[in-house]
């Protein structure tokens, strides 16, 4: 917010640069209420009531989508252009498959460590149920990132609780259970989504020769269009185009125009059709706002980094990572959802820091 307001004066549009900015009003508004109430954060049964709402939710949507849109799910049964799945369904719901996916990355590492760590009984197999399901759901948004970023999650998840030595053979077993189940859903899965195993594979590195030049690719808006080769071609031209622009950058509500400007200057017909944005937060940001501005980005998301050291917990570090990543192939600062999401879930983490240090101030006094 303050970087907006620091260089507002660098907007070719005011009246843009003030609609950039009202997307970051609620970086303030959120420490404003939630960080002066921090001792009435229950932070464990807010991660509970985050994990299940969201899981319930996308579910309804799921069941809804193929009730509503049995066209397209009956196709992507059959296994008929599997590539547009996850986007189309996050489309019933208004958001971008990226955006939504990382939501249910997020969602699936807390179901996986309320599964291995907070629950007994038959509470624990409910929550098991509510991972599988939101790994199921995970699996049909169907983005590269976010199910490498919950796979990793939930390493991390287990190396923090093996490093603190808590029943340790039964976190094994949990564990064990967890990739049994995961594998077999995986197999049942790419049985008939067959375009997962070549996402992850072929298509991602394809074409990685004609960076810059994709213009040469026999119809690159199906060859390549979310390949790997796009968003380097994308991200070479924001940095050359960023060099230009030093110190003070483009401004922020400029800088997708003048980047799309640059596409065409560059002669890079495919990537000025589709008007692509930076689709790399870091990039973004030194694009818009010069080196502060990729000074702030990295201060922001390491943030989390800092609250999850702080508090030795597992969800705070692995938030860092999934969203540390998410915004190398995306730019979520850049989108209100995106900003909203690790504004609050930063405020929450901070009311958790602001804790602890409570507690372990209490016990050395």
């Amino acid at each position: 917010m303050l970087l907006e307001l620091v260089f507002f004066w660098n907007n070719d549009s005011y009246y843009l640069g003030v609609k950039t900015l009202e997307k970051t009003v609620s970086l303030l508004i959120f420490p404003l209420f939630i960080l002066g109430n921090y001792k009435e954060i229950n932070f464990y049964r807010l991660l509970k009531i985050y994990s299940i709402s969201t899981t319930v939710i996308v579910l309804f949507f799921f069941l809804r989508f193929t009730i509503v849109y049995p066209e397209y799910f009956n196709k992507y049964l059959n296994g008929i252009h599997l590539w547009e799945m996850g986007y189309v369904f996050s489309k019933t719901l208004g958001m971008h498959a990226p955006a939504l996916n990382m939501h249910m990355a997020f969602v699936s590492i807390i179901n996986f460590y309320i599964f291995i760590k907070k629950e007994n009984g038959a509470t624990k197999y409910l929550y098991f149920f509510i991972f599988l399901t939101s790994i199921f759901l995970l699996l049909f948004i169907n983005t590269r990132m976010a199910i490498m970023d919950t796979a990793i999650g939930c390493i991390i998840v287990v190396f923090y609780q093996l490093k603190n030595k808590e029943n340790v053979a039964k976190l094994l077993i949990n564990t064990s259970i967890t990739v049994l189940f995961i594998s077999l859903l995986s197999i049942v899965f790419l049985k008939k989504d067959s375009y997962l195993k070549e996402k992850f594979s072929s298509i991602a590195f394809a074409h990685m020769d004609k960076v810059g030049r994709l213009d040469e690719i026999d119809h690159p808006e199906v060859a390549v269009y979310s390949s790997l080769v796009t968003r380097v071609s994308i991200w070479k031209s924001a940095l050359e185009l960023s060099y230009k622009e030093l110190p003070f950058g483009t401004g922020s509500s400029d800088g997708r125009n003048e980047l799309v400007k640059y596409y065409k200057k560059t002669n890079q017909k495919f990537l000025t059709k589709y008007k692509f944005a930076t689709h790399n937060q870091y990039i973004d940001f030194l694009l818009k706002f010069g080196f502060i501005g990729l000074i702030v980005t990295i201060g922001y998301i390491f943030s989390f980094l800092y609250f999850g050291l702080k508090t030795h917990e597992p969800i705070l570090v692995a938030f860092f990572f999934l969203f540390f990543t998410s915004n190398l192939t995306d730019d979520f600062l850049i989108r209100f959802d995106g900003i909203v999401f690790s504004g609050f879930w930063l405020t929450i983490f901070a009311c958790l820091y602001l804790q602890k240090m409570k507690i372990n101030n209490l016990k050395n006094t």
